[in-house]
């Protein structure tokens, strides 16, 4: 057997997202590079690893098998290249961290520094809807998530970050409107935690609202006020250059802004590795400099 640790990471990519295509792009490698290691490592086994069926990867049993083991051996020569690094005093490790789609607006800042200080830590860091990292939690698949509006049925640990604020908006065309009797409204998809804020307002209000369009993201409800397609409720930490480009005007309403927390949460029973605990002390002592530093604009809001 001659096949190395650069085709295994390179056929996990590709089982992990079925396209040697895409593969090719998460690994930053040229297609024919992806396929010549793929075809190198089938040579290696009498059983075929892939089947191709039109423009469709699709993994054989064997396959699969294979890349149970190739993860624990990749695993395994990670682990080795994180104990060199402690033998030489260095913080070394893989720090594990879901967050929500509008998180994205708020936790590379407060990893960069820690990164900066800790070259050994490698990152791995997954931004998607609620209801993954929810999953991700459940099956203790990661050390923290990012989200302001915590599962009600998960034990939890939360560290606050930041304040969340949240105010309703439209387009130059409509920002003079108000909120009525009925509202038409741009709403996140169910399970948003920007959803769950807005809806739990008007249904203490007892304003009535009305579903006019149903998006995936922030970045997708954002662009649809921007071309007058309806109002919504954004966090502000998500508007800053519409903002400031007056693409997007805030809809003074009462009772808004609403307001919650974006927190780091993990479970209450998970035991942290040094590297975890390392980026929460981090964050316990760095969060309101970073804050300052970072978002003190939202504050003129």
């Amino acid at each position: 057997m001659n096949y190395t640790l650069h085709q295994l990471r390179v056929f996990q990519k590709v089982v992990e997202l079925k396209s040697i295509t895409k593969a090719a792009e998460a690994l930053n490698m040229t297609q024919p590079a992806v396929s010549i290691q793929l075809k190198n490592l089938q040579e290696q086994f009498d059983m075929p690893i892939t089947e191709i069926f039109g423009r469709q990867v699709h993994i054989t049993d064997f396959g699969m098998e294979l890349n149970e083991v190739a993860g624990r051996i990749l695993d395994e020569v990670e682990l080795i290249d994180y104990m060199s690094k402690q033998y030489k005093g260095l913080l070394a490790g893989k720090l594990k961290i879901a967050s929500v789609s509008t998180g994205k607006y708020v936790i590379p800042y407060f990893l960069k520094g820690f990164l900066d200080m800790h070259k050994g830590v490698k990152l791995d860091f997954d931004v998607t809807n609620r209801r993954e990292v929810i999953a991700n939690l459940e099956k203790n698949d990661i050390d923290f998530a990012v989200m302001a509006v915590e599962p009600e049925h998960i034990n939890l640990n939360e560290e606050i970050i930041m304040p969340n604020t949240l105010f309703v908006v439209g387009s130059n065309e409509n920002s003079e409107l108000t909120l009525k009797d009925e509202v038409s409204l741009l709403h996140r998809e169910e399970g948003s935690g920007t959803r769950i804020i807005m809806l739990n307002f008007f249904d203490k209000k007892g304003i009535n609202t009305k579903l006019r369009m149903q998006l995936r993201s922030n970045e997708a409800v954002k662009q649809a006020v921007i071309a007058g397609l309806g109002i919504s409720v954004l966090p502000v930490v998500s508007m800053k250059n519409e903002l400031e480009n007056g693409q997007v005007k805030i809809i003074n309403v009462e009772g808004f802004p609403l307001k919650s927390d974006w927190k780091l949460v993990w479970l209450k029973n998970k035991r942290l590795s040094p590297v975890a605990n390392a980026f929460l002390d981090y964050i316990k002592e760095n969060k309101e400099e970073i804050f300052r530093k970072e978002f003190s604009w939202m504050e003129r809001y």
